[in-house]
């Protein structure tokens, strides 16, 4: 039984990068940085929107 055939690599980066971009939205507030919260949470769903865009073009092709 292989769980892992359908695995993609590269989704899976892209997930792992939004989740850092949220962790690191976390983090600035912490420290009081408001506009580097504000870029990391652009930068989150920027990253999130690039992928959905792929996944949905990857399911029509």
């Amino acid at each position: 039984m292989n769980l892992l055939k359908n695995f993609s690599w590269n989704m899976f980066l892209l997930a792992f990068c939004v989740i850092l971009s949220f962790s690191f939205v976390g983090f600035a507030l912490g420290q009081q940085l408001f506009w580097l919260a504000g870029l990391f949470l652009i930068a989150g769903f920027a990253i999130m929107g690039f992928g959905l865009t792929k996944k949905r073009k990857q399911q029509n092709a």
